[in-house]
């Protein structure tokens, strides 16, 4: 009878290390749906390669990435998914493109974490991954914070980005002096801008003072009509800083109009979006010195350099994304027993990555970021 028990107690070991060693060995799928074809495969191809980085750092053989094509449309991404899912996916990174978060919702039990920096309108499965409008604010508000600058006005432009940046001063409770909206058409940005600063009014405020000199019999007369003359306006300014919601030639074409008005950088604070660090800002010296908040420039700058020597070529902007929402998932999965339940993204945590540190909770992720100025034709970081 002894023998017995001993003959059933190492059958019944051996099924359970068995089964351990099974489960041990079973790797997490993750799936990544990017456009591997047509216009916006470069992005997609970059990503890939970024995945294949963050993976061979980590360097832990119970996770694969399963890479498939978006062609970057919202029906291919869903089909790509649904292959996914059927493959025993829960997890997907991706897509690239808000549009391709469309019918996502069709796969409930799936977690999509999107490039998107749009937070509005997605479906109730799909986080965005992006670095949002909600996170930006929040860095901008420590700026105006620790510099006491108590009278910003806000300028956004009128396109499908406005209600981002609208949702996202309400739920930061950013306080404003004024949220202007302005055009995107040249031809009518000048002449908003001229109104917001009351351009003419300081405009005539000057030529009324140097009249008003000419006629009168004041000491040192020709030398302060000659001082005023040198000057473009002549009135009090109201507000002492500015948030510019642009990019680009945009963005230029809004501070260029706020020099015209002669509301320089100089005697307000230019603060504007996170601008990926784009050197041809630093070419408009005119509009120096001028603030954003943005990823960490020195990891990028180092992700960059690893990436050229890996692939012999620069990466797409997003991939840096990808990089770190490899590492975020696999931190999550570890904390979470490697199990891929619906807490994996629900509960409070922190992940410090190289664009800085992720917060997620309830299935909404923030970032916290660098702020930097832009000086002297150089980056500077402030924080």
């Amino acid at each position: 009878m002894k023998k017995l028990y001993i003959i059933v107690l190492k059958v019944f070991l051996i099924v359970v290390f068995s089964i351990l060693k099974a489960n041990s060995e079973e790797k997490i799928k993750i799936g990544l749906i990017v456009p591997l074809s047509g216009e916006y495969s470069y992005i997609g191809k970059s990503i890939v390669k970024s995945t294949r980085m963050a993976l061979s750092k980590i360097n832990d053989d119970r996770i694969t990435i399963i890479p498939k094509d978006t062609k970057a449309n919202p029906i291919d991404a869903l089909r790509v998914s649904k292959k996914l899912y059927t493959n025993g996916v829960k997890i997907i990174i991706g897509p690239v493109f808000n549009e391709s978060n469309k019918y996502l919702d069709e796969l409930s039990e799936v977690t999509f974490l999107s490039f998107t920096n749009k937070i509005r309108n997605n479906p109730k499965n799909v986080i965005s991954s992006g670095v949002n409008a909600i996170s930006q604010i929040n860095t901008i508000k420590r700026y105006l914070s620790e510099n006491n600058l108590k009278n910003t006005i806000f300028l956004i432009p009128e396109t499908e980005y406005k209600r981002e940046i609208e949702d996202a001063i309400e739920k930061t409770n950013l306080i404003l002096k004024e949220k202007f909206i302005y055009s995107k058409d040249p031809t009518l940005l000048t002449k908003q801008i001229e109104d917001l600063t009351r351009y003419q009014q300081r405009k005539q405020n000057l030529e009324d003072e140097i009249k008003r000199i000419e006629d009168s019999n004041t000491l040192n007369k020709k030398r302060k009509i000659e001082k005023l003359k040198k000057k473009d306006t002549l009135g009090f300014i109201n507000f002492d800083s500015v948030i510019i919601a642009d990019f680009s030639e945009s963005l230029k074409s809004v501070a260029t109009s706020l020099l015209y008005t002669d509301v320089s950088s100089k005697r307000i604070k230019y603060i504007t979006l996170n601008q990926w660090f784009d050197e041809s800002l630093l070419k408009e010296a005119s509009l120096h010195p001028m603030y954003f908040p943005s990823i960490n420039r020195n990891n990028f700058e180092t992700f960059k350099k690893d990436y050229f020597q890996n692939f012999n070529t620069f990466p797409n902007q997003i991939s840096f994304l990808s990089y770190d929402l490899v590492g975020l998932v696999y931190y999550l999965l570890i904390n979470n027993n490697f199990e891929t339940d619906g807490n994996l993204f629900f509960k409070k945590n922190k992940f410090k990555g190289k664009i800085g540190i992720f917060e997620i909770n309830q299935k909404t992720i923030t970032h916290q970021l660098n702020f930097y100025g832009i000086e002297e034709k150089t980056f500077k970081e402030i924080f």
